[in-house]
């Protein structure tokens, strides 16, 4: 299992996915799965990937090896839109499944895969895509600013809460963070690292990126402070004025 966010602000983009694939008592792998294709001036994509590890990292491949191929006539690297990115990345899991898609089925091998695709190209505005394993998408909106792939149920109420349109990168980031705060404390097979990156909009580059890994002094204090805060806020509540005891 794992867990990633993109979100779509007015002043740019946040994205984030852990790398654990497989958690248990003696054995924990940890893989990539924010995968980025970035031309300066030109577009920043960046892709995070959820679900079967072989069937992502194939959908992946298949994009890149097109992208470098000169003779190839579309490619994520030279499509003028991000819906057409969109579509690329459908067909390409199409092509995996169909490829495949039987030989994990006869195995009982469960082969879904989802993915959040995100990011800017020039000449039209910043937009987000949330690609299920059929193919197929839907994209973000200025009212549904982000899309949760793997276990999400955690850390959505504190997304819910917060983020909106107009939140900015740096309070947005926050948030991010403490949703995988959350997600972590409540399941094992979520964990560190974390791979972050932030989009300024209109930018067309990179902007800054962070590998989180155990120790890092910021996630521990949102950790800390976090866990403290909520036990804090919880004790000043005060106790529903209810007779519970069952006497008179």
């Amino acid at each position: 299992m794992t867990y990633c966010v993109g979100v779509m602000l007015d002043a740019g983009m946040v994205f984030a996915s852990d790398s654990r694939t497989n958690a248990g008592v003696d054995h924990i792998s940890s893989y990539r799965k924010m995968n980025m294709f970035a031309a300066e001036g030109e577009r920043v994509i960046v892709i995070l990937t959820s679900g079967n590890l072989s069937v992502t990292q194939s959908t992946i491949s298949l994009l890149d090896q097109d992208a470098r191929n000169p003779e190839s006539l579309k490619t994520i690297m030279n499509v003028p839109s991000m819906y057409e990115v969109a579509e690329l990345v459908g067909n390409a899991l199409r092509e995996v499944h169909k490829r495949d898609g039987a030989s994990l089925q006869h195995s009982k091998i469960d082969a879904s895969a989802t993915f959040i695709i995100g990011g800017q190209i020039r000449g039209e505005q910043q937009r987000l895509f949330n690609l299920y394993t059929e193919g197929n998408f839907i994209e973000a909106t200025r009212e549904t600013p982000y899309f949760q792939i793997g276990e999400s149920k955690y850390g959505k109420p504190v997304i819910d809460r917060v983020v909106t349109a107009d939140t900015g990168l740096l309070e947005a980031t926050k948030c991010v963070l403490v949703s995988f705060d959350s997600t972590m404390r409540s399941n094992i097979s979520v964990g560190l690292p974390i791979d972050l990156l932030v989009y300024s909009r209109n930018s067309l580059r990179v902007g800054f990126q962070r590998h989180i890994e155990e120790g890092d002094d910021y996630f521990e204090m949102i950790h800390t402070r976090w866990g403290e805060g909520l036990r804090k806020v919880f004790g000043q509540l005060p106790n529903p004025d209810w007779n519970v005891s069952g006497t008179a």
